[in-house]
């Protein structure tokens, strides 16, 4: 996971491989999350799509959200760099959007 926009640039580009599974919080600064998937599985198990969007949503600026937050989940290949871009600063093609309640601070 990704925590300043420089260390997410080097997750998703530089460090998930193309068929890794990514995940963002939609529309607010947060971590990257990368789920590593060396037996290319077409898609994650609920379970471990659920954990990993609340983990995003934990590590964003969506974290004290009331309500559910939506949570972009795509292929690491899916996802690409605007020219001219900010580090941290991403487009997705593709992929699906998860709706969770932010995982709370134990």
């Amino acid at each position: 996971m990704g925590t300043r926009a420089e260390d997410n640039d080097a997750l998703t580009f530089e460090i998930a491989s193309p068929s890794d599974f990514w995940l963002h919080v939609a529309g607010v600064p947060g971590s990257h999350v990368v789920v590593r998937n060396p037996e290319s599985l077409l898609e994650l198990p609920k379970e471990v799509a659920r954990r990993a969007a609340e983990l995003a949503a934990r590590h964003s600026k969506a974290r004290d959200a009331q309500g559910k937050v939506k949570v972009h989940l795509c292929r690491a290949r899916d996802v690409y760099k605007p020219r001219g871009s900010p580090p941290g600063e991403v487009g997705v093609s593709g992929g699906l959007t998860l709706a969770v309640y932010p995982e709370k601070e134990p």
